[in-house]
């Protein structure tokens, strides 16, 4: 199974999915980062976004996570989140309703800390629209 590696996507609540992939892709702090099968040992940070995972039949499996760790071990991927769901499982209004109530939030902010937590669920609102266009434009969504 060189070809492969495993892949495990896990929420603070759950396991959200685990499987073999040809290549995952993720929203690492610097930028978009592919693992492929026996890439080098990484741990690094992830912003809320899309991870893709690339099976060797060809199929492609899609999730959004709110941010986290990634961290590769020998044949292993680790995607640890707050927040992971499946792409079919996002919902656009939710996240439509979330981006509003961040935007008010922002703009009658009492504190700083106020402000800094109303723009991080906007950030999260923001790449959860992205990742649903994303899949609408693949004709998945």
């Amino acid at each position: 199974m060189a070809n492969t590696i495993k892949v495990e996507i896990v929420s603070a609540e759950e396991e959200v999915w685990s499987g073999e992939g040809t290549m995952v892709f993720a929203p690492a702090e610097m930028g978009e980062i592919g693992i492929a099968p026996q890439h080098a040992p990484l741990l690094t940070r992830l912003k809320p976004g899309e991870i893709r995972v690339q099976q060797e039949a060809g199929d492609e499996q899609f999730f959004f996570v709110s941010g986290g760790l990634l961290e590769v071990q020998g044949h292993l991927v680790t995607v640890l989140s707050d927040t992971a769901l499946r792409a079919g499982d996002l919902d656009e209004a939710a996240a439509l309703e979330a981006q509003r109530r961040a935007e008010q939030a922002m703009s009658d902010r009492t504190s700083e800390v106020d402000f800094a937590k109303a723009k991080a669920e906007l950030i999260q609102a923001a790449a959860q629209l992205r990742a649903i266009q994303k899949l609408r434009g693949k004709g998945r969504g």
